[in-house]
């Protein structure tokens, strides 16, 4: 019977601590992102809810500030499908709303804290913190198929213990497999992932990273599911 991938929980993580800003008011946004940075965090931003719930669902975050008045859809909503999703990363709503019933609307949806514009940028950095600070007792998990282990923290891959070197696009590859071990991943979406959006997409060197991958996982941890893409399989061993 094939065996799924599945998580387990890591004893440390030593990776700087990352925030996405998702913030469509592009003036805003810039502000968010070089606080956030001067700050010593790694930052990430995205502009609509779309980028935003791709970057949610394939990198690890420690903190979301998350604007309500998206285009084309409600933060709010945005919220909700995160949290039905099982996804706890502690989010920070920023919005220009301020009545006292869309706070408690957006803390019931499943915000951790909230705070109406305009506001002072080191409040936002002190709250920040705030979440970061109790969040982190939460453990991370770790992706494991088989004897094969991602810690997406500290951005290293490990079979039976014994560590593999892999490059960026290497390891992107291999974490957006993982993160999504449940399903067929097709071609075109991983190029999609590890190509930036302006940049020249070649859905040939997925081939590539897939091949050297193989070789130097060894066994059979990505399996090709003919005329569809690949998927992880815990049966791979070490060759």
């Amino acid at each position: 019977m094939r065996r799924s991938c599945r998580v387990q929980v890591p004893l440390r993580y030593r990776e700087r601590v990352r925030v996405l800003v998702v913030e469509d008011e592009a003036r805003i946004a810039s502000q968010l992102t070089a606080a956030i940075g001067d700050a010593g965090y790694a930052v990430d931003a995205a502009h609509d809810a779309a980028r935003a719930d791709f970057l949610v669902h394939t990198e690890p975050y420690d903190a979301i500030v998350l604007d309500l008045g998206l285009p084309a859809s409600d933060g709010l909503a945005l919220l909700r499908t995160w949290r039905e999703a099982g996804i706890a990363v502690p989010v920070l709503i920023l919005t220009a709303r301020g009545s006292w019933h869309e706070k408690v609307q957006g803390i019931d949806t499943g915000a951790d804290d909230y705070m109406s514009k305009p506001f002072r940028i080191e409040e936002v950095l002190a709250r920040i913190r705030g979440l970061i600070r109790r969040a982190s007792g939460r453990l991370r998990p770790e992706l494991v198929c088989g004897t094969l282990v991602l810690d997406p923290r500290a951005a290293k891959v490990s079979i039976e213990g014994v560590p593999i070197k892999l490059t960026s696009h290497e390891f992107r590859v291999l974490s957006y497999l993982m993160h999504h071990a449940d399903r067929v991943v097709s071609q075109s979406e991983l190029t999609e992932h590890i190509y930036a959006e302006d940049s020249d997409r070649d859905s040939n060197t997925v081939e590539v990273f897939i091949a050297r991958l193989r070789r130097k996982l060894g066994g059979s941890f990505i399996e090709t599911v003919r005329g569809l893409g690949y998927r992880m399989s815990g049966e791979g061993a070490r060759s």
